[in-house]
């Protein structure tokens, strides 16, 4: 059974989803652009019945009550500071982090500043940042298939070609690979009055300022061999980067959005990953 939760710290109040008992061990799952907490429902009700804590927060500018104007305010040390914030008002001095998309880069984040919170880290789709980032310099495949975030920097344009026709560029971007009722929601979500600007404002918020470091966690990597953001380059890259035991897993014939696409698998391999810690 999921509840629906708020959790409120001093950046404001976050709305997320959970299962679980409250002593259960916990674990936070962050979600992508442009979903929300429930694209992790499958993975939270499972591992509420298996007897692990799970929550899933609406991230800033997702939940209403953490909205600001400044893209400023989206930068990645505010990412990450909300999600040490949401663990220390429910009372976890070391958690799982799982992290999807946007939700798995401010995951690499949060495990390179705050190790010592995390009990093990598993990231679906976006390779470790570094990696990332060397595979756009070097791979011409990686540079191309991430030009559409400068194309998103373009304030109030974006919002406009994303919104109209009832959605349908955000639509689009599911790939039919997302059930059309948790689209909708979506598209409703992002619809209200500064949210798809919130949303974007993470894209404009500008590069972190320091260097990210390799990860001594036991860390789960799983990539889709369809994701059109993400290619080999870097998601065989980012084993590098990681000093802890690491799992490498390919779901074949998989789009960008697994934890929906291929919500069994990739919770089958969430539930290992945990077991095995």
């Amino acid at each position: 059974m999921i509840d629906h939760i708020s959790v409120t710290t001093e950046a404001g109040s976050f709305d997320g989803i959970a299962a679980g008992p409250e002593d259960g061990r916990p674990v936070m799952l962050l979600h992508g652009f442009p979903e929300a907490a429930v694209e992790w429902e499958h993975q939270v009700a499972t591992l509420g019945v298996l007897g692990f804590r799970a929550v899933a927060p609406d991230q800033r500018g997702y939940s209403p009550g953490v909205r600001p104007e400044p893209a400023a305010d989206y930068r990645i040390d505010h990412l990450v500071g909300d999600v040490i914030a949401i663990a220390d008002q429910l009372g976890w001095q070391q958690f799982d982090l799982v992290g999807h998309d946007w939700g798995g880069a401010v995951a690499w984040w949060t495990a390179d500043a705050h190790p010592e919170r995390l009990r093990s880290l598993a990231v679906v789709s976006t390779p470790h940042p570094a990696a990332l980032s060397a595979a756009m310099k070097s791979d011409e495949d990686q540079y191309l298939r991430t030009q559409y975030m400068t194309e998103w920097r373009q304030t109030r344009v974006t919002e406009r070609r994303m919104l109209e026709n009832d959605g349908r560029a955000l639509r689009e971007m599911f790939e039919r690979r997302v059930s059309p009722s948790k689209v909708d929601e979506y598209i409703q979500r992002l619809s209200e009055p500064g949210a798809l600007t919130a949303a974007l404002n993470w894209y404009r918020a500008g590069r972190p300022g320091g260097k990210i470091g390799k990860i001594d966690l036991p860390t789960l990597y799983v990539w889709s061999t369809e994701d059109v953001s993400f290619g080999s380059t870097a998601a065989l890259d980012t084993g590098n980067w990681v000093t802890g035991p690491y799992r490498f897993e390919m779901l074949e014939d998989v789009t960008h959005w697994a934890p929906e696409e291929a919500p069994e698998a990739v919770t089958t391999l969430l539930v290992e990953h945990l077991n095995a810690r």
